[in-house]
């Protein structure tokens, strides 16, 4: 596996992130967005299999080596989305694509809908939309997100004794990922402390959402969407469990392909990533 990448800290104005860079300089923009409490190595089997193109692998805000957001501050969707649109202004870019798996390519979705000005091609892995709640579902979500954050201060992060246990914790994890995948992402997102290593993701991303966007909503930005769009569906990832998904994706505008593998099918082996690679080559390369 090849990982030749450039490590890059962004400076904005209200935080620094952290990003890894592949490609040549000339290469087509593309801004790679990873998943959640995942980091910038989510890319690290896939980058390296798209030609031609100059890819930012971002760690968002509280993932990977970002830093978290101020005292008070929370981690919306759109929070993210102003995020990504203040990186591409960082690299000079008015038109980009994005590139997002999982939670990065509901961020991709909001900002390609939001901007479509700015963004040139989408390339989706096993993401689409945000989870939803009707408005008769509002008060409860609030009063639970409340809760938790109330709670949110006596909660400790684990401490692991190596990073290989790390890994092994993670690789049974939200989207249940191979043993290198793990790896990968666990080399990036652990620091040392005493005792062994913890995440470095900020504690405040496991809050429940105080807002859920209604199904309407999150079509709604479907139905924005104006620039060729494709996504891949892991045969056994998440989006392939949600009931009727595959009914209401034939009515839209987006080209779907299934893959076989796993939620993280771009990242868990080698074979996946060429997959991936394969479908997406052509897709971010096209005039």
């Amino acid at each position: 596996m090849t990982l030749g990448f450039e490590e890059v800290r962004l400076r904005l104005p209200h935080i620094e992130l952290a990003a890894q860079v592949y490609g040549p300089e000339q290469g087509i923009p593309v801004i790679a967005l990873h998943g959640w409490l995942d980091n910038a190595a989510s890319f690290a089997r896939l980058a390296p299999k798209l030609s031609g193109l100059r890819i930012v692998a971002l760690d968002f805000a509280g993932h990977g080596h970002s830093d978290h957001r101020a005292p008070g501050a929370g981690y919306a969707l759109w929070d993210y989305v102003h995020d990504v649109l203040l990186v591409a202004e960082q690299f000079g870019w008015q038109r980009f694509s994005l590139l997002g798996h999982s939670m990065g390519a509901i961020v991709s979705l909001l900002l390609a809908a939001t901007f479509p000005e700015r963004v040139q091609r989408l390339a989706l892995i096993d993401g689409l939309i945000p989870p939803t709640a009707e408005a008769d579902a509002a008060v409860t979500t609030l009063a639970d997100s409340l809760r938790a954050q109330l709670a949110l201060p006596a909660k400790r992060k684990p401490v692991y004794p190596s990073l290989e246990k790390a890994a092994q914790v993670r690789q049974r994890g939200v989207g249940h990922v191979s043993f290198e995948a793990a790896e990968l992402l666990a080399q990036r997102g652990l620091m040392p402390v005493p005792g062994g290593y913890t995440w470095r993701t900020d504690n405040r991303l496991t809050l429940p959402s105080p807002l859920r966007l209604t199904r309407k909503h999150a079509r709604a930005f479907v139905s924005a969407l104006s620039c060729p769009s494709k996504l891949l569906v892991a045969e056994h990832g998440l989006l392939a469990q949600r009931e009727g998904l595959g009914d209401w994706l034939v009515q839209t505008a987006i080209q779907v392909e299934y893959l076989p593998g796993g939620h993280h099918l771009h990242l868990d082996d080698e074979l996946g990533a060429q997959l991936v690679a394969d479908c997406f080559n052509p897709f971010l390369n096209a005039p």
